[in-house]
């Protein structure tokens, strides 16, 4: 995995990344973690984000850890048979069979949450047997009312006592190929990113961050890249309620500096 002063000599592009968020084989949306509305079929949506111009997607099963219910087996399957760029899927993986099995059906990448905070030697074994590039450590923060962001589990559930920073450089030493910042505070809101905690993560972290939660204008992602450095911008309605098209979102950030695949 190149770290961050690599990416930043050799200019490597920021990502434009469409979430989608699966519940009973939909993919919805909420605000703040609530509020959930159904969105559309995920194959046919990562397919047309994928004609759009979207550099990789993330597919989160918003239910998996909470239900107990395992993987995305036939779902990855269905999505790597039509969709021609990279994918990340999460939801209750929390073992190497579990990764295996999305793995074999066409997953570029597992996200863990829940279950790497509660085992976090379950990153270091991911790593070992596919590679750190393979392993997206998925964080729920919220920032609470004495100003410090806090770890949140199962889809944002339940509150832990353990800082953002904390937690996401033990998952970097671990070997986490990625971090998956979301703010609860933000996500939904289309109010603008959490830029402060990404900047903290993103300069301070060899590895990539990727900045998720508040997404609602051009002006959010151009600030997310210059102001916060991130690696990456995750954004789920957005995209679906074609208020923004990745084309023309791409040829904004290109006219101000910002390096992307066009």
């Amino acid at each position: 995995m190149e770290t961050k002063q690599i990416q930043t000599v050799s200019g490597l592009t920021k990502r434009i990344i469409p979430c989608l968020d699966i519940k009973d084989g939909r993919t919805v949306k909420g605000i703040h973690f609530e509020q959930i509305r159904d969105a559309g079929d995920p194959v046919e949506l990562g397919a047309f984000y994928a004609e759009q111009g979207a550099d990789e997607l993330v597919f989160l099963d918003i239910t998996a850890t909470v239900e107990k219910r395992k993987t995305l087996k036939e779902l990855a399957n269905r999505i790597a048979a039509h969709i021609n760029i990279p994918f990340t899927v999460g939801g209750g993986v929390s073992s190497v069979e579990d990764a295996s099995v999305l793995l074999h059906n066409g997953a570029d990448k597992v996200s863990i949450n829940t279950a790497a905070y509660k085992n976090p030697k379950l990153i270091t074994q991911l790593a070992n047997e596919f590679g750190s590039q393979f392993v997206v450590v998925a964080i729920d923060i919220k920032q609470e009312s004495d100003g410090n962001w806090y770890v949140y589990l199962n889809g944002g559930r339940t509150a832990t006592n353990t800082l953002c920073t904390t937690w996401a450089q033990q998952a970097c030493e671990l070997g986490a190929g990625e971090i998956l910042l979301t703010s609860m505070n933000h996500d939904g809101a289309k109010q603008g990113f959490a830029l402060d905690i990404t900047r903290t993560l993103s300069t301070q972290l060899p590895i990539p961050v990727i900045a998720s939660g508040g997404g609602g204008t051009m002006q959010h992602f151009e600030a997310v890249f210059k102001d916060a450095q991130a690696d990456a911008a995750l954004a789920a309605s957005i995209f679906h309620f074609k208020e923004i098209a990745i084309p023309a979102l791409k040829e904004y950030l290109y006219e101000r500096n910002i390096s992307v695949r066009l």
